[in-house]
């Protein structure tokens, strides 16, 4: 249903050697052959999402490992919940536990903030959008998490779309200046540009940006913006927005909102692993 990142293994790998580095030696005290059955379980209401990385904590460490899913990803879930029961050796099912475990917890936070803000503006006409304000290396595991708590990515980095701040223009000369380049250097790429003031906004819709970016823009101004644009070029709001604000701003009818505290401030979902039986050796 959502399209993975494609560097899921990476991403495990890399959070499995600083975890483990040179060995697990807590596990080393447990019997080697020894197994657990253990469950997941969601200590409050959340949006799962990233159990694609879950699982492959636990391939990566021991395929053996077994984990059968109650709850699909993107899945809205109340508080007590249980998500998974794992089946397999103690000392694998242990090793991976709190490398699992930061993924969904990250992720569902991630994910149910998300959906909480869509709620709010889903009468409206405005699409809620992540930022660049990501955990480092863990970007393409955030956006998707945005994608399903409901949201939409703003560009992914630096390469795939303009987004012409302040200091670009500054040292390009000038808003016109800087949408021009941009057009005459990659001429196919989304060009948008970060305006303050009505003056600046005005000058950015002569060089017809694909999208102007109202940067800590008043309610009021937003709407003169809305109004002066006329529906030439995307819009979108942005620059320390809360929960209230978000709805107004969605009344005016710009086309984007985007929020950096979706990804930025994301508080973990409570989750736990905890094992229920002890299987024979």
């Amino acid at each position: 249903m959502y399209t993975l990142p494609s560097n899921i293994s990476e991403l495990v790998r890399a959070a499995l050697s600083e975890d483990i580095g040179s060995g697990d030696i807590t596990a080393e005290l447990l019997p080697e052959t020894s197994g657990v059955i253990a469950a997941i379980e969601c200590r409050e209401k959340a949006v799962i999402c990233g159990i694609p990385w879950a699982n492959e904590v636990f391939e990566q460490i021991d395929n053996t490992v077994q984990i059968e899913w109650s709850v699909g990803e993107g899945e809205l879930v109340e508080g007590g919940k249980q998500l998974a029961k794992i089946n397999g050796p103690v000392r694998a099912v242990l090793s991976g536990e709190r490398t699992a475990l930061n993924f969904l917890q990250t992720l569902s936070g991630t994910a149910t903030k998300t959906r909480e803000l869509v709620d709010l503006i889903a009468n409206s006409c405005s699409s809620l959008l992540d930022t660049r304000k990501t955990l480092p290396g863990l970007r393409t595991a955030q956006k998707y998490a945005v994608r399903v708590g409901g949201g939409e990515n703003h560009r992914q980095g630096l390469f795939d779309a303009f987004l012409i701040k302040e200091n670009h223009i500054a040292a390009s000369g000038g808003i016109n200046a800087a949408l021009a380049q941009a057009k005459k250097l990659n001429p196919d790429k989304i060009l948008e540009i970060e305006v303050r003031n009505l003056e600046e906004f005005s000058q950015a819709l002569t060089g017809k940006p694909d999208i102007i970016m109202l940067d800590n823009f008043s309610l009021d101004l937003i709407e003169q913006a809305v109004a002066l644009n006329n529906g030439r070029c995307k819009l979108e709001a942005s620059g320390g927005i809360s929960e209230e604000l978000l709805v107004k701003i969605a009344k005016t009818g710009v086309d984007y909102i985007s929020v950096g505290a979706l990804t930025k401030h994301c508080k973990a979902i409570d989750l736990s692993l905890l094992v229920q039986d002890h299987l024979p050796t």
